[in-house]
């Protein structure tokens, strides 16, 4: 008893030390400027979380290049805070939501339910460079996906599925100028690392989901001194090139999709008429898409065609409240149960401008137009859900500025801790397991049993206690770790997920 009071002592004042930064760390005339925060709304909006007063906005300059901040070219980031009600921070996190591109100003709120974390920690949101309320890029509102279906191999598709691509790359680099040559990981984290300059932290927490799990990796291999504990959840294969990430995505949808989504429909049947098996429910699926291909439905939402029922299907596997949700219009489009009138948000265009500027600068593409065609029937073939979409086609045409990124090893950063699910879809576990071999001093926990992206936060007790005694306390798992999943909801129990919560709010709030 008398070690660990000692031990708690010594985690105290180191987790205080962290707070105040010497002078010396400023060595650039942008880390002089001072953040003006207030608060982001006044009233609270209805239906927002207790304490969602507390959320503070500001804004900073960034050099638009790291590589030549005097030329006097700047950018905005955009960014917001939660604090302890009382007290004084023990730490400073700051988060990520992934996509790449994902706007963050509203992760802070999500965590107010998290009293461990938000009453000991100051929680920082970030609209990384690219997209939300910092300087923007943009595409033109162009965005080739859906445009077609990529399973009509057909010469004619197949042309215009790549001539879509090669239109993408035109589009985003042209409409974004100057700016979408800077939207790098590389260029990101020396903001984030002027950011923590600016609010006077020797050393920062990181909590990154998704596409925040390889910024995270990439923080800490450029500043691996200042970051001290490190979440990355539902993690990419961010030791290896974007075009490596994205080689598993086919399979992890599918695997999500025929494991928990169909047989979870089909436990339902009473619900959703859709099938009593799920191989039923899969075919389904198979009639309603080809029936789409020959007469496309009008929702209220919008029109729905044969891409347009996959990429419904494809939001729905990232959570398991997503499934009520996702089986439900399903049904409706399947004509099995009367649609009502209801409508759903789009995401805003900077966002994905954000990720193919991203995907595309970050790491080169190998292959051209027959690598894609070859590719495509390949995975289709194997994951018909969603292998013969490729996220990454208009990198192919991409004309790519000399970025050269710096390979995460984990030498000399401190243990990090990841949080996977074993049957996660857009960041599947093969993808994860390599980055954890690759990644020296990282402790893995697996959730077992579980499809969620996006874990820690949420309804996994078990998950929660181990990362907040590693953000709060300050222990770090000895060894990988596992923890049990959350069992797939009955319909009628829907809730939302971490990233989903942020998605709403940011939503809600015309962020």
């Amino acid at each position: 008893m008398h070690r660990k009071k000692i031990a708690a002592a010594l985690v105290a004042v180191t987790a205080t030390s962290l707070l105040v930064a010497p002078p010396a760390q400023a060595r650039t005339p942008f880390a002089a400027q001072r953040i003006g925060w207030q608060r982001c709304f006044d009233p609270v909006p209805p239906g927002f979380p207790p304490g969602a007063e507390r959320l503070e906005c500001g804004t900073f300059t960034a050099p638009m290049d790291w590589n030549h901040p005097g030329n006097g070219k700047t950018i905005t980031i955009a960014v917001s805070r939660t604090r302890p009600k009382t007290g004084t921070a023990k730490t400073t996190v700051f988060t990520n939501p992934g996509g790449p591109g994902g706007p963050g100003r509203t992760m802070p709120l999500v965590f107010l339910d998290r009293p461990k974390l938000s009453e000991n920690a100051e929680i920082i949101g970030i609209d990384v460079r690219g997209t939300g309320a910092s300087s923007n890029v943009t595409c033109g509102m162009f965005d080739t996906l859906g445009s077609t279906d990529p399973r009509d191999r057909s010469k004619a598709n197949v042309d215009l599925l790549h001539s879509g691509m090669e239109l993408q790359a035109k589009f985003c680099q042209t409409k974004s100028g100057e700016l979408g040559r800077h939207i790098t990981t590389e260029q990101t984290v020396k903001d984030l690392d002027l950011l923590r300059q600016l609010l006077g932290r020797k050393k920062v927490d990181w909590l990154g989901y998704s596409g925040g799990s390889w910024m995270g990796a990439y923080y800490a291999t450029y500043f691996p001194k200042t970051l001290d504990k490190i979440v990355l959840d539902s993690n990419t294969q961010f030791t290896a090139p974007w075009q490596s990430v994205f080689g598993d995505w086919g399979l992890g949808f599918e695997r999500r999709f025929r494991v928990d989504f169909l047989p979870w429909v089909a436990k339902y049947d009473n619900v959703y008429h859709l099938g009593k098996t799920a191989e039923e429910v899969r075919q389904s699926y198979e009639r309603t898409r080809a029936k789409l291909a020959q007469q496309p439905v009008t929702l209220p939402d919008g029109t729905y065609y044969p891409v347009t029922l996959d990429l419904l299907l494809f939001r729905g596997q990232y959570s398991k409240y997503s499934f009520e949700q996702t089986a439900q219009r399903f049904a409706e489009l399947a004509g099995a149960v009367p649609a009502p009138l209801t409508s759903q948000a789009s995401y805003p265009d900077a966002q994905t401008a954000t990720l193919y500027t991203v995907l595309c600068n970050d790491t080169p593409f190998r292959g051209g137009r027959g690598y894609l065609e070859r590719n495509a029937v390949r995975d289709g073939a194997k994951w018909p859900l969603m292998g013969y979409y490729q996220i990454m086609g208009p990198c192919a045409f991409w004309d790519r500025p000399n970025v050269n990124l710096k390979r995460p090893t984990g030498i000399g950063v401190p243990p990090t801790l990841m949080v996977q699910s074993e049957r996660d879809a857009p960041t599947p576990i093969e993808g994860a397991r390599k980055a954890h071999a690759g990644f020296a001093g990282s402790r893995m926990l697996t959730v077992r049993d579980e499809g969620d992206h996006g874990i820690y936060g949420f309804d996994n007790a078990c998950v929660n206690d181990v990362v907040e005694r590693y953000l709060v306390d300050r222990v770090t798992p000895a060894k990988d770790l596992t923890c049990p999943g959350v069992p797939l909801p009955e319909p009628g129990a829907s809730k939302a997920g971490v990233l989903e919560q942020a998605g709403r709010l940011a939503v809600q709030l015309g962020w």
